[in-house]
C-alpha cells in the first residue's frame, strides 16, 4: 500500500494541527512498516525530518509555501497532477483546504474546524470559505473530523458527506514529570505568584480573552484576589487585549507569556492553580488534555466539544457572559473537594487521547478504503 500525505500546510509554528500529524503518523509509520508513506512537504518546512529518518517514509518536496491561500494554490497548480500520477497512490490525505484530489484514488480530508463560517467572520470571507468547503467535502471520499461535535456539524450542513471521527491526541511529554528545579526557574524567570490561574491558546478573537478579563475585573471587585497567566502567541488580537488589561487596570493582574518552550509550558500547566478555557468555538480543545494531564482543575466554556470532551463533568460556564466566567471560577477556588474529582477524573480519561490507539483507528480506517 502506498499512501501519500499533503503536508504542504504544516510547519515548525507550533499547533494542534502539527501536534496531530506528529502523533498519529509517527505511531502510524511504525504500525505499517511494509506500507509506503510519501510526504509531501512543503517549500519552508522538512516535515519528513520531524520523524527522524523512518524507512518507510519519503519525502517529496513540492514549491507550494506552508502559509499564503493564494500563493498555495498558485504554487499547486503546477505540481500536483504529475506528482500524483508518477507515485500511484492508493490513498492520498489532505490535512488543509482546498482539497487536492487524487483521481482514481481514495482521498481522505481531515477538518479540524469549520471556523470561516462562524458569525465574526465578514460576509464575503463566509461565503467564499462555504463554496471551498462544500466543494471539498464533496470530492472527498472520506472527511476525517476531529470530534463527534465537529461531525455534528459538518453533517448538519453536509448531510451526505462520509464522517469519521479520530480524536486528537495528547503529546505524551505532558505525561512526564516536571523537575522541581524546572518548576522553580520558571517562576523566578517570569516572577509568577505562589497561585495564579492559566489560559493557553493563540490570540484570536474565538479564544474570548476580551471576557475572560472583564470577568478578571468582576473578580477584583468582589475582593477575590486572582493572578491569571495567559500563554500564546498572537494571531492578530494581543494588541485588543493588552488595551483592555490596562483599560482596566490590571496590568499588575495579568501576565502574557509567548514563546516558551515545550518544557516551560509544561511547568505553567503544572504550577497553575486553575485551567480557564473560554473559547466560544473550538473544533477540539488540545489545553483541556495538557491540563488533565498536569491533574489541574479546569473551568470551561459551555459548548458542546468541551461537554464531549470531558463526558459532562467539567465545571461549565456561559461564554459569552463574563459574570458566568468570574462566578465559576470563583465556585471551583472556594471548592475543597474540585481539584480531587477533577485530577481523578483527568488520569482516567487521558488514556482515550493516547496517539498509539489513535494510530489504531487511522490503520482500520485504511484498511475499510482499500
Amino acid at each position: 500500500m502506498r499512501v501519500g500525505l499533503n503536508a504542504t500546510c504544516l510547519n515548525d509554528r507550533p499547533s494542534g494541527a502539527r501536534q496531530r500529524f506528529l502523533g498519529i503518523y509517527g505511531e502510524l509509520f511504525k504500525r505499517l512498516p511494509n506500507t509506503e508513506f510519501i510526504v509531501y512537504e512543503p517549500a519552508d518546512c522538512r516535515v519528513a525530518s520531524w520523524f527522524g529518518g523512518s524507512q518507510n517514509v519519503t519525502s517529496r518536496q513540492t514549491p507550494i509555501p506552508s502559509e499564503g491561500r493564494v500563493r498555495k494554490v498558485l504554487g499547486g497548480i503546477c505540481y500536483w497532477d504529475a506528482a500524483l500520477s508518477r507515485d500511484a497512490l492508493d490513498i492520498f490525505e489532505c490535512f488543509s483546504l482546498p482539497l487536492v484530489k487524487a483521481p482514481g484514488v481514495q482521498t481522505l480530508l481531515t477538518i479540524h474546524d469549520v471556523r470561516g463560517l462562524q458569525e465574526g467572520c465578514g460576509l464575503l470571507e463566509r461565503t467564499v470559505f462555504n463554496a471551498v468547503l462544500g466543494t471539498s467535502i464533496k470530492g472527498a471520499d472520506r472527511v476525517v473530523t476531529v470530534s463527534e461535535a465537529m461531525k455534528a456539524e459538518i453533517l448538519d450542513r453536509y448531510p451526505d458527506a462520509r464522517v469519521s471521527v479520530i480524536y486528537n491526541g495528547l503529546d505524551p511529554r505532558h505525561l512526564s514529570p516536571v523537575d522541581q528545579s524546572d518548576l522553580s526557574a520558571f517562576r523566578r524567570k517570569f516572577t509568577l505568584p505562589e497561585e495564579f490561574l492559566l489560559s493557553v491558546g493563540h490570540f484570536e478573537k474565538r479564544k474570548n480573552y476580551l471576557r475572560l478579563v472583564d470577568a478578571m475585573a468582576q473578580l477584583r471587585d468582589h475582593g477575590r484576589t486572582c493572578f491569571l497567566v495567559i500563554v500564546g502567541n498572537d494571531s492578530g488580537e494581543r494588541r485588543v487585549v493588552e488595551n483592555r488589561i490596562e483599560a482596566l487596570e490590571l496590568s499588575d493582574s495579568i501576565k502574557i507569556l509567548d514563546g516558551l518552550t515545550d518544557i516551560e509550558v509544561r511547568c505553567a500547566y503544572r504550577l497553575c492553580r486553575l485551567f480557564v478555557f473560554p473559547s466560544v468555538y473550538e473544533g477540539f480543545g488540545i489545553p483541556i488534555l495538557e491540563a488533565m494531564a498536569a491533574d489541574r482543575p479546569m473551568v470551561l466554556s459551555n459548548i458542546p466539544v468541551f461537554r464531549e470532551i470531558t463526558q459532562g463533568t467539567g465545571a461549565y460556564f456561559d461564554p459569552y457572559d463574563e459574570e458566568s466566567i468570574a462566578s465559576t471560577i470563583d465556585s471551583v477556588l472556594s471548592s475543597k473537594d474540585e481539584h480531587a474529582l477533577q485530577a481523578s477524573y483527568g488520569q482516567a480519561r487521558i488514556g482515550s487521547f493516547n496517539f498509539a490507539n489513535i494510530a489504531g483507528e487511522m490503520e482500520s480506517l485504511y484498511r475499510s478504503l482499500v
